[in-house]
């Protein structure tokens, strides 16, 4: 090194300090809440003002990004959390819907007219994670909360079967209340779990395991994956404080029987709403901790400074049951388990070195992308032969996170379009965004007068640099009358689908009102185990067979028993081979046939309790001769 470069070197480091010469790599904190709706949270108010108070999550919001166009990959809990987790869209992960690992079968035998498809219990253990990734690259993993990426909140595979480091499972204030959620409000009583602090909010331990995690490992570069229970049901405040502020708020008065339902429409749910300031506090202790603490890796520093925080919700707000109404998503179109806008956009607020303070953008994004932006802002490579199916943010963060044209695929083409999956539940739909408009496919429309078969709407006029606000209700479907583009955009659904291999429902031939063709389903007539192979033989009644299904399990009976889908082989003389995989205890064979029929062998509904409720598969279906089991293939991993 030179005599000249090191005088300016000298002369220059006072002023930028070393360690900005030499920064550390970042933290991250991902924060994903639980049914949270974009309109629960006050700094989205849009018409109607929000009745909720959420002054720490507004103060996250002046400090970055705050998106109006922000989408969850999934409209429920299981594959949102996968898909972020992982960076694989719900579609291609056959991870649809919230537990899974079940053979398909309608909800009710005559009230259905169509099923979901078989789709995975759980993400696979040999995902290569987002937590994976960056252990690999020295960072420490901890995640606290809310799990669910399988068939149980407590199956297998957990948090630390997928490369965290550390994980805490405790629900703290959200343990459900008894005998109701007018008993057993918290106190300042020193024994009491539940204690109030000074501001009256409830110890809540979820909370606390987030904070214990940072503290624990501020030394390292971490990666915090806080996964809130708030503000999933059960709906109920522990601070009786909290709940009577929100009565007065709201200016309404608690059923004097405390079993009874809760029908009050709009954002009206006092408890409801003292859950979201809950979760907001909880939120702004985490944040108070990585404002208040020294970076031990930058002396002189605040562990906030070099901390990325991404804030936001596993899908739209759920809006109700049939005993309550919850919230409400207004001005978009219902809620969670639904792919219109209310189910599927959520607030997201992101945060950290480098990106501009103060900014709402009307830039469509969505959790899938928040794998590649994590790899690129820790520099972290992406894994190999690893398939992502979001886009790269930081760019876009970093030089424009109003420009559109900043998020790219990884083909360097502009990102203008978005798809959902939700073949199950009663939605049974697809969904994609182009720009502006929105289509939706419906799949259960046949002899159904509330569903159109596709639906356009244009939820925006964006020109002249511009966003304008059309149609985000969703009322007014534009699909006869633009024929060209609903076409187009339906094509483009499949397209992707195609691509993804996703699976879609099929009709019922049970359902009352299922097509007229379900007089033509075929019967399955013999079957037989030689070996590994079992052999059926079928009779078509008019529609032929086009595929078949093997579903399986390892561990027919467990606790947490779990199905899986094979492919079968058709030959000649309606003959089916399947091979069953080494392992297996019991089995189903599904015929699919050209009109979507699908004919489960053996029947899993029984004809005489017509309901899916507490069915026993394993009673249902054939059972693999003994040689085929094994004790070691038993286990509850499997």
């Amino acid at each position: 090194m030179n005599r000249p470069f090191l005088i300016l070197f000298a002369l220059l480091l006072p002023l930028v300090g070393w360690a900005e010469i030499k920064k550390p790599k970042p933290n991250i904190v991902l924060i994903l809440t639980d049914d949270l709706g974009w309109q629960d949270v006050k700094c989205y108010d849009i018409d109607e003002p929000s009745p909720m108070e959420t002054p720490n999550i507004d103060a996250l919001a002046k400090k970055g990004v705050k998106f109006w166009q922000a989408y969850a990959p999934a409209p429920t809990c299981a594959p949102t959390r996968c898909a972020i987790l992982s960076g694989i869209h719900p579609a291609r992960a056959q991870k649809t819907h919230v537990v899974g690992g079940a053979p398909p079968a309608p909800h009710h035998l005559r009230g259905w007219s169509m099923m979901s498809p078989w789709y995975s219990g759980r993400m696979p253990e040999d995902t290569v994670t987002i937590a994976r990734a960056l252990k690999s690259a020295g960072y420490v993993t901890g995640h606290s909360g809310k799990w669910h990426v399988a068939i149980n909140h407590n199956a297998f595979p957990q948090p630390e079967d997928v490369g965290f480091d550390w994980t805490r499972h405790e629900r703290g204030a959200t343990e459900p209340m008894r005998p109701h959620r007018m008993t057993g409000f918290a106190t300042r009583h020193t024994d009491d779990p539940f204690r109030l602090d000074k501001e009256d909010f409830p110890y809540h331990q979820n909370s606390e395991d987030a904070v214990t995690f940072l503290r624990e490992h501020k030394d390292h570069p971490f990666f915090l994956y806080y996964a809130t229970w708030l503000v999933h049901t059960p709906i109920h405040s522990r601070s009786k404080a909290l709940l009577d502020k929100y009565v007065k708020k709201l200016g309404v008065r608690l059923p004097d029987n405390p079993h009874q339902k809760w029908m009050k429409e709009g954002q009206s749910n006092p408890f409801y709403c003292a859950m979201v300031e809950m979760l907001d506090h909880y939120i702004g202790r985490l944040l108070d901790y990585l404002e208040e603490t020294n970076d031990p890796r930058r002396p002189g520093h605040k562990l906030i400074e070099n901390t990325y925080i991404i804030f936001t919700s596993d899908n739209g707000g759920m809006e109700g049951s049939r005993n309550q109404i919850i919230t409400d998503n207004y001005p978009l179109d219902r809620g969670k388990i639904s792919l219109m806008e209310g189910g599927t956009r959520v607030p997201l607020i992101i945060t950290g070195p480098g990106i501009a303070k103060g900014v709402e953008s009307n830039v469509m994004v969505n959790g899938l992308d928040f794998y590649p932006t994590i790899l690129s802002w820790t520099g972290t490579k992406s894994p190999k032969d690893k398939h992502l199916d979001g886009c790269n943010l930081a760019p876009f963060l970093r030089q424009g996170p109003t420009n559109p044209n900043l998020v790219r695929e990884t083909n360097n083409k502009v990102r203008n379009s978005m798809v959902w999956h939700f073949p199950n539940s009663a939605a049974l739909e697809s969904s994609i965004r182009i720009g502006d408009y929105k289509l939706v496919r419906n799949y259960d429309h046949v002899n159904n007068a509330n569903n159109h078969e596709l639906e356009l709407y244009r939820l925006y006029n964006a020109k002249n640099g511009r966003t304008v606000r059309e149609d985000i209700e969703e009322q007014k479907n534009l699909a006869n009358s633009m024929p060209g583009k609903t076409r187009k955009m339906n094509q483009r659904l499949t397209e992707i689908l195609t691509e993804m291999k996703a699976s879609y429902p099929y009709y019922n031939p049970h359902g009352s009102r299922a097509p007229a063709t379900k007089k033509n389903v075929c019967a399955v007539l013999s079957h037989q185990q030689t070996g590994n192979t079992v052999q059926f033989t079928y009779r078509e009644k008019g529609a032929k067979v086009l595929r078949a299904n093997l579903i399986y399990t390892l561990n027919g009976g467990a606790r947490y028993e779990e199905w899986f889908r094979a492919p079968a082989k058709l030959v000649g003389d309606n003959k089916v081979y399947a091979q069953l995989p080494k392992g297996t205890t019991h089995y189903f064979l599904n015929l699919i046939d050209e009109n979507n029929f699908l004919r489960s062998h053996p029947e899993v509904l029984d004809p005489k309790t017509f309901s899916k409720s507490n069915v026993k598969y394993t009673e249902k279906a054939l059972k693999a001769k003994p040689s085929m089991i094994k004790k070691s293939d038993l286990g509850e991993k499997n």
